[in-house]
């Protein structure tokens, strides 16, 4: 069972406290952007896991670290950065499970960003 929200709704309520009174025109933007960049990002993994492009895999994990991070994403954030540390402890054998779970917990963060801007 994993304690960790989907998304942490303190980071969403400070990302609007950035801008007042837009009526949430910032966050829609923001989440906007994650949701178009990081499926981009999971490419990046699969495609540089076949090439074993250790450093292209690394940058692609860290983007969806920070970015997860940034919208408060904890699931995913955590996914992604176990990812990278599985690269660079044991390299890229077996990480594709990992890979998987990141997958999943994007479809659920993509679902839960949609019904927060959706309000």
């Amino acid at each position: 069972m994993n304690i960790l929200p989907i998304i942490d709704l303190r980071t969403v309520e400070d990302l609007r406290a950035l801008n007042p009174g837009d009526n949430d025109a910032f966050l829609r933007e923001i989440v906007g952007i994650f949701l178009d960049d990081t499926p981009r990002r999971i490419t990046e993994l699969e495609q540089s896991l076949s090439a074993r492009d250790m450093a292209k895999f690394s940058r692609a994990a860290h983007s969806i670290k920070g970015s997860s991070s940034n919208l408060g994403a904890s699931r995913l954030r955590a996914a992604a950065e176990a990812i990278e540390h599985h690269a660079k402890d044991q390299g890229l054998e077996g990480i594709m499970i990992r890979i998987n779970t990141l997958k999943d917990e994007f479809a659920q963060v993509d679902t839960g960003l949609r019904a927060l801007i959706a309000t």
